[in-house]
């Protein structure tokens, strides 16, 4: 059996990482299975543990770390995120294409580690709309909203680390480049 891809979807905060996701993550011939990311934030409205994250404490976090668990992890507004490394190797082993929708610290280390991952780096039609984006939300005090921003300005800078740049002006055209990007991968 064929090992399945390690697919890196990365972006700055607000992008739309997920809602483009959301568009192609069911496409049977893709065969792709989402690696859920652990993180030490609380859940936001609508967000279940194990579906959307794995939320966990700090100390088990920083325990994962020093175990050597995580593929991938980051600090991030003053809590943790990672990706546990049995899931993704389980699935690859499968012959399951493993989506990693991480942040670009995160896309860094992995891509040391797994230097054959797809990386595809989704980025805003402007810097205005991805603040619209985030304000959009209304789900983080203004501290946090002006971080985020800060940080998708430096993110915005490491654009050519990745194979693929993506534009997601429109979610559905955005999701449907991605597609056609992991079928070509597929057939190699």
């Amino acid at each position: 059996m064929k090992k399945g891809l390690l697919i890196i979807i990365s972006g700055p905060s607000g992008v739309g990482k997920g809602t483009v996701r959301n568009y192609f993550m069911n496409d049977e011939s893709l065969k792709l299975e989402y690696s859920i990311s652990m993180t030490t934030r609380l859940p936001r409205q609508g967000e279940k543990d194990g579906v959307d994250y794995i939320f966990t404490t700090k100390e088990k976090f920083e325990e994962a770390v020093q175990k050597g668990e995580l593929l991938e992890w980051a600090e991030f507004v003053g809590n943790y995120y990672g990706t546990p490394i049995s899931q993704v190797e389980k699935l690859r082993n499968e012959g399951k294409n493993v989506l990693l929708e991480i942040e670009v610290q995160g896309a860094t280390q992995v891509t040391e580690k797994c230097p054959d991952a797809l990386t595809i780096f989704i980025i805003p039609p402007s810097m205005e709309e991805l603040e619209k984006r985030i304000r959009g939300r209304r789900s983080e005090p203004e501290e946090i909203v002006q971080q985020r921003l800060a940080k998708a300005d430096k993110e915005m800078k490491l654009v050519n680390n990745y194979k693929y740049i993506v534009c997601n002006d429109d979610p559905k055209l955005a999701a449907d480049l991605i597609s056609s990007i992991i079928k070509r991968h597929m057939e190699e």
